[in-house]
């Protein structure tokens, strides 16, 4: 953080390899925050790429995520990516699995829809933290139909998701992940959340379609007390 210009193959090759000449291989993961107030250019993925292979990197990748008009990020890695923590990833990113990436941050200015959670699943198959920062609602698109019909989805499964912090989302990813017609999340064990939000979400904890996904919950992180109905802990039984 604190820089005012991205970390590029070049930054690569000028701030690291140039002092390590004797260095045979590099395995390198690095993600950039910068302010972008002022300036006059639009970051590019091609060119950051290109910076990669201009330094021998063919095999690397780097992924950039506007995450506001004002901010945006930029990772740079080798592939296959070694690391099992990847952070601020967006709506767009390349087509890869990430094997070894198990803790996950993803943050957008724009919404998250449901076939984005199909991708992430489907490119982080042992993903077992997952963190959301998105307060953009996903839309009525993705939750009815013009008809006023439920609409139907592909269930997304997440077989190794134990822990899910939707702390700093819109409500509608609680339901995202809560909602059995849209995930099964088997193992999921700790959930941090508004507790308003839940209570939206599980309807005073009588909803059936969030019951299944709360059954294996034995933490539960939340800035305001928790519930002491009867409602609550039958929701609850792992608590």
């Amino acid at each position: 953080k604190d820089r005012n210009t991205i970390i590029d193959g070049t930054c690569v090759q000028d701030d690291i390899l140039v002092h390590v000449p004797q260095l045979h291989s590099f395995t390198f993961y690095i993600n950039t925050y910068i302010e972008i107030d002022g300036l006059s250019h639009d970051l590019s993925r091609e060119h950051i790429q290109q910076t990669l292979i201009n330094i021998g990197q063919q095999n690397a990748s780097c992924i950039v995520n506007y995450l506001s008009r004002c901010s945006v990020t930029c990772s740079i890695f080798c592939l296959p990516i070694a690391f099992n923590y990847l952070e601020y990833l967006g709506t767009v990113f390349p087509n890869i699995v990430f094997n070894y990436v198990t803790y996950l941050v993803v943050d957008d200015g724009d919404a998250f829809r449901h076939e984005i959670f199909v991708r992430f699943a489907r490119s982080f198959p042992i993903l077992k933290y997952l963190c959301i920062y998105n307060d953009e609602p996903q839309g009525s698109g993705d939750l009815t139909l013009s008809s006023g019909h439920t609409q139907s989805f592909s269930i997304i499964e997440y077989s190794h998701l134990t822990l899910l912090d939707v702390s700093s989302s819109d409500k509608d990813y609680l339901e995202q992940f809560l909602n059995e017609t849209k995930a099964y999340v088997s193992c999921l064990t700790e959930l941090e959340v508004s507790h308003r939000d839940l209570k939206t979400v599980t309807k005073n904890f009588t909803r059936e379609e969030t019951r299944r996904n709360c059954a294996k919950v034995k933490q539960l992180n939340t800035a305001q007390p928790l519930d002491n109905s009867q409602d609550f802990y039958h929701y609850f039984p792992s608590l």
